[in-house]
Order: C-alpha cells, then sequence, then structure tokens
C-alpha cells in the first residue's frame, strides 16, 4: 500500500490502491492455465477506477444486474463482450441489455431460455448463452457452496443429461458452452482443483448429451481472499498445470481455443486493494464491558460479510509509535466494537480484543476492497455514506463519495389507488 497520511482523510474513506489491483490481477493470471480468459465480476467493487484498471488489463466484464451493466459500460467495457448472469432476470433488464448492445448471457432454465428467445426475436438478434449447470457433487472445504446443493444457481446436471431438448433448439439464440461456478472464497489449491475437476467432468458428460461442441467453457472461480484482516493473497503455485492436465484429458483442443476456457474472480482481484479509515466516536463502560462506538458500522462494512465477523484493527498501523493491544486488555473478557447505527445489531465483534482507543482516534480495517461498501446496509439510517479515495505509487488520483437520490417516477399511480386503511 502506498504511504499517504490516513490520519488526515476526512473520515469515514476508503481507499483503493490501483497498484494492489494490478498485482493482484499478475499474481491470478499467473496461477490460470494458458490460454484463458478472465472475467471481472462487478459484485465485489463497481468503482469506475477498479473498472477502468481491470479493463486495461485485459479482464471482461461479468455483471448480474442493471446497474452493474450501466458501470461497466460506462467504464470502457464492450458491451458484446460482456456476460450477463443471474439466477432471474427481469425481461425489461434483458430488453435493455439487448438494446445496449449486450449479445451473451448465463441461462439457468428452460424458461430463462425461452424469455432470452423472445427478446431476442423482437429486437431482429441473435443471442449466445452458457448454460449454468447445478452439478451433483458439492465442492468440499467451501463455507458458501453454489452446487451439488438444492440452488437457485443453475440447472441440474441430471434434468440437462434427461431432457437436453429441453435447453437446446431455440429459434433466436445459439448454446455456445457451459457456465460452471460451484463455490467461493476458497484458499486451498486442492479444494480448487477438485471444484474445477467436478467442474470439467459435468462439461464432457453434458457435451455428449448436448450433441454439441462448446465455444466456451466457464469454469468460474472461488479464488479466496483474506477479508477484514491482516493477510496475504494465497498463492496457488501449481494450479495451472493441475487444471491444464484436466482439461488435456477432456477437452484436447483447449489449447487452440476450441473451446476457450474462462475464468471469473471478484474477491481475488480487488480484496487487498482496500482499506476502511474510521474514527472512534465514544468510549465507554456497560455492564462492565468496555465498548467502543465507531462512525462506520454495519452500513459502511459488514452486510454481506456476516454481522459480527470484522475485527477492529489496531491505531498502531496509522501511528507506528502508538502501540496496540494483541490481547485481551487487562480484567477484560473482551471488548464490544459497534456502530451508530440505532441497532444492537450494529456491531463489528463482541468480545475480541479491541485496542485502548480514544474518541478522535483512527480505526484502519484492511483487505475490504471487496465486498465492503457495495455489499453493506448503506441506507439504513441515512448516515453518509464513506468517501472513496483511490490512490497508485503513492499519489491521491481521486476522491468521490456516492450520492443516492430520489426520483419522480414518470408514470402515474394506476386508478383507482386506495391507500392501506382507506377502504370506504
Amino acid at each position: 500500500m502506498p504511504e499517504i497520511d490516513l490520519a488526515a482523510l476526512d473520515t469515514p474513506a476508503y481507499v483503493y490502491d490501483l497498484a494492489e489491483v494490478r498485482r493482484s490481477h499478475e499474481l491470478l493470471r499467473r496461477a490460470l492455465p494458458r490460454p484463458s480468459g478472465l472475467y471481472y465480476s462487478l459484485k465485489a467493487n463497481p468503482h469506475p477506477a477498479l473498472l477502468g484498471c481491470l479493463r486495461d488489463r485485459g479482464c471482461r466484464a461479468e455483471v448480474s444486474s442493471p446497474g452493474e451493466l450501466r458501470a461497466a459500460l460506462d467504464a470502457g467495457f464492450p458491451a458484446a463482450e460482456v456476460l450477463y448472469t443471474g439466477p432471474a432476470k427481469r425481461d425489461e433488464d434483458v430488453r435493455r441489455a439487448v438494446a445496449l448492445g449486450v449479445r451473451e448471457f448465463s441461462a439457468d432454465s428452460p424458461r430463462s431460455l425461452d424469455q432470452l428467445d423472445g427478446i431476442a426475436g423482437e429486437h431482429g438478434v441473435r443471442l449466445r448463452y452458457l448454460l449454468r449447470v447445478n452439478a451433483n457433487e458439492p465442492v468440499p472445504g467451501v463455507g458458501l457452496a453454489m452446487t451439488g446443493v438444492p440452488s437457485q444457481f443453475g440447472a441440474d446436471v441430471d434434468w440437462v443429461a434427461g431432457r437436453p431438448r429441453a435447453f437446446t433448439g431455440r429459434a433466436n439464440l445459439d448454446l455456445v458452452g457451459l457456465h460452471l461456478y460451484m463455490a467461493t472464497n476458497m484458499t486451498d489449491e486442492d479444494h480448487l482443483v477438485e471444484q474445477f475437476t467436478i467442474a470439467i467432468g459435468v462439461a464432457a458428460r453434458l457435451r455428449d448429451r448436448l450433441g454439441t461442441s462448446f465455444r466456451t467453457l466457464d469454469l468460474g472461480g472461488g479464488f479466496g481472499a483474506p477479508y477484514a484482516h491482516a493477510g496475504e493473497l494465497p498463492r496457488f503455485p501449481t494450479l495451472a498445470a493441475r487444471v491444464a492436465a484436466l482439461l488435456d484429458r477432456d477437452f484436447p483442443g483447449w489449447r487452440g481455443g476450441a473451446p476457450e476456457v474462462v475464468f471469473e474472480s471478484g474477491r481475488y482481484l480487488t480484496s487487498t486493494c482496500g482499506r476502511l479509515v474510521t474514527r472512534a466516536l465514544e468510549v465507554k463502560w456497560s455492564h462492565g464491558k468496555r465498548i467502543v462506538v465507531f462512525e462506520s458500522g454495519i452500513n459502511h462494512l459488514g452486510g454481506m460479510s456476516g454481522l459480527r465477523r470484522v475485527p477492529v484493527i489496531s491505531p498502531d498501523l496509522v501511528d507506528p509509535n502508538r502501540p496496540g493491544v494483541t490481547g485481551a486488555a487487562a480484567g477484560e473478557d473482551g471488548a464490544l466494537a459497534v456502530g451508530p447505527l440505532c441497532t444492537p445489531l450494529d456491531s463489528w465483534t463482541r468480545s475480541a480484543a479491541v485496542p485502548d482507543f480514544r474518541p478522535g482516534e483512527v480505526a484502519v480495517v484492511p483487505n475490504v476492497g471487496a465486498y465492503g461498501l457495495s455489499a453493506s446496509l448503506a441506507l439504513f439510517l441515512g448516515h453518509p455514506m464513506p468517501a472513496e479515495v483511490v490512490v497508485d505509487g503513492g499519489r491521491v488520483l481521486e476522491s468521490t463519495r456516492l450520492a443516492v437520490r430520489r426520483e419522480r417516477l414518470a408514470a402515474a399511480l394506476p386508478q383507482p389507488f386506495a391507500m392501506a386503511g382507506d377502504l370506504s
């Protein structure tokens, strides 16, 4: 991370380091077999500066909503190279995406294929689709599985194998491959290899049942990274060779692009680029426990991370002469670190070793470039959004703040319209 004066920031603030984004991208590319493509999943962090950096590194965009699509296009990703995913999509959102030039979608069911086919016909275009498949086997060693269990993601492999015609044969669609995103946040290389072994085996089985040669094989990702605690990105030194051997066995033409193998990542590419800088507002005791109240809570960090899982980082990261606390303070069984929201759920930790903060002192939470602000409960209580500061090579490039505004809809309410209780 570049050295900037964190204590001088207008807090709370997220600080994103583009140099770290580039380093993370290079580490992941080294871990992937070549040749292969890489999608950046905007759900991890849609900040325009990060999108531009990853676009310049050759990433494509994977989006799952109109907002993510708009962010990708504004950042310069070509619409024709965007992959639009998600377990269900509104008709108006698909129509808008097609009108903007998106031509490739992930489809999870025969109904979603009928939707895409009808909208493609309305626009007089052909659309490409990756069929998302839910494998039979769960991936071992993961906390958040997306396959091998009842899931909104994809069509069960036995359903596809048993009724292949239900997933092909649309007049305006071309089946170009499979989408096999199976789990998330895996830091063990062996577990990643097991995931890709399952995925490639499913693809080989369905290639024969669907009677087609795939142009694209999206093996997903799930590459793990540290979140909200100190740590380095995991390394996967033999992953590329091991996955290449699996592909050589079942898809020997992949090295020549038949099929093109692609991967997806959000967390690995952006997690370590971001820090949240926030100040202590209040320190007091209640029922024998020390309470530290920060200006950021689950509205700025914590929504998707899971409540009460985020450690507070010692202020010695801001001032190296300020000693931190490595264990519980004398006489404490752990302090309560909370945010400013009017709910007892707004806590980062209830019994951890929290440094002896003073009001006004700055705390730093590292490794929150992914699933930070955009995955939090930002609208609850209406506190100001944190600033987002972009740095590169020790230089501050920009500082911005998200704003939310209410827009009046053009369409009038349907008439007659009765408010609750107005039933006379």
